[in-house]
């Protein structure tokens, strides 16, 4: 059970991480769309990274990273490459830094192209990590430095403030570190209910492509899970009465 529920999630944030790509880049630089040219489109190299990193034997311990390498273009006409990593998984890996400059090392090796660097941290606490990989003897020292966003320590105010969408995909991550702190089944399975249906009517109000917003409902539906699986009927049945609601109005 473990280890398909890790699977699952492994599953989402792959499909979810595509659909979301600009909103995320916007996400982290409000002058996103000054920098970049989305108009060019985004290409996913999933090919490239296949072939500098076979896929390993896992188990249900097995820290689960989701990589994303995507190709974008500036405003310039220039190429550059986007680096993301996810780590989906609650348990974080002491080698994470290393992990991450061994990427960025073949990468560039390979294909000498500028990369951006981010780490998208899933783990239920609030504890920073570092944000670089150090390495040094004698005079020689290498620092190797990304960004790091830490769901965990995200605002939710602020997140229901944003009008981008990948906002939402962090309130649902924050929404399960909540209902873990529900020990009794009715009472978690009530407060994620609520939950679901608030960002629900949020998202929904978005002027969005249909494709987008399939995606995303699809995830918020999937990765926040009720203990008893007869609450999911339940909440299918508000959000088809909110989607009539919202189309009338």
């Amino acid at each position: 059970m473990i280890k398909k529920f890790h699977q699952r999630n492994d599953y989402l944030w792959k499909g979810l991480l595509e659909d979301v790509f600009d909103d995320f880049l916007r996400f982290m630089h409000p002058d996103a769309d000054e920098i970049f040219d989305f108009g060019r489109g985004i290409t996913f190299l999933d090919k490239e990274l296949a072939q500098l990193f076979p896929t390993e034997e896992e188990d249900e311990y097995t820290v689960k990273i989701v990589d994303k390498l995507a190709k974008v273009y500036t405003k310039e006409g220039d190429e550059k490459w986007v680096l993301i990593h996810c780590e989906v998984q609650a348990k974080y890996s002491k080698d994470f830094s290393q992990r991450m400059f061994a990427y960025f090392s073949r990468i560039w090796d390979k294909y000498n192209k500028p990369i951006s660097a981010y780490a998208i941290l899933t783990e239920n606490n609030r504890k920073s990590r570092p944000n670089q990989f150090v390495m040094k003897f004698l005079n020689t020292k290498l620092i190797y430095q990304y960004e790091i966003y830490k769901i965990a320590q995200q605002n939710k105010e602020e997140l229901m403030q944003s009008n981008n969408p990948f906002a939402m995909v962090v309130l649902t991550v924050l929404s399960v570190f909540d209902g873990k702190d529900l020990g009794n089944m009715q009472e978690h399975d009530a407060a994620l209910m609520e939950i679901k249906l608030c960002l629900s009517k949020k998202f929904l109000a978005m002027e969005l492509p249909k494709d987008k917003i399939r995606m995303i409902m699809n995830f918020l539906k999937s990765y926040i899970h009720f203990a008893n699986p007869e609450n999911n009927i339940t909440f299918d049945a508000q959000l088809d009465h909110i989607n009539r609601k919202e189309q009338t109005m």
